[in-house]
């Protein structure tokens, strides 16, 4: 008995409700899955935090060759280790109801590896390589073919790397984004 009572009360699924892009129900399923990637570590203890090994086992992040980028952005301790409410935070934004613009503005900090609000050379070099991932690895000059491509499409002020807007200018050309930036809970 009690087995199917949340360990939250209603205030504090009202406040995740009111932070985030779910409803009540939604808040306890993304609970129940952050749950069971560890149930003896979080049982009831509703402060766990599961080690960037465990998170990486969510079925979508595990095929996803930036899940470890995804775990540190969204992670409070910046080292891919998440609480619930960090991942709480990332099923959040990556939900169908998050705005493309709160999509986009994390795509970025995804995408941003060395940190410095801007996607240079190094940031694209990595962004192609996990998405061509080592089985179709390119060549140096097809690499730097396609970074210059890509920035003469995109790098409006010409200065050799793409600010959030220019990223963001990028977004808003493409219909499929939001659909293609979605883990389902």
């Amino acid at each position: 008995m009690g087995q199917g009572r949340s360990q939250f009360t209603e205030e504090e699924l009202q406040d995740y409700q009111d932070l985030t892009y779910f409803t009540k129900k939604e808040v306890l399923f993304a609970h129940q899955k952050f749950k069971a990637l560890a149930p003896e570590k979080v049982g009831h203890n509703k402060n766990a935090k599961l080690p960037i090994t465990k998170i990486l086992q969510y079925p979508e992040l595990k095929v996803n060759p930036f899940g470890d980028r995804i775990c540190k952005i969204f992670s409070s301790s910046h080292d891919g280790d998440c609480t619930f409410e960090d991942f709480l935070d990332m099923m959040s934004v990556f939900s169908e109801s998050a705005p493309k613009s709160v999509k986009a503005e994390h795509a970025f900090r995804i995408f941003d590896f060395d940190g410095d609000d801007m996607l240079g050379m190094s940031d694209l070099r990595q962004v192609v390589e996990r998405l061509c991932g080592t089985a179709q690895r390119l060549s140096d000059s097809e690499m730097q073919h396609l970074i210059q491509n890509l920035l003469m499409e995109a790098d409006l002020d010409d200065d050799g790397a793409l600010s959030f807007a220019e990223f963001e200018h990028i977004i808003d050309k493409s219909s499929d984004f939001s659909h293609a930036f979605r883990i389902r809970l």
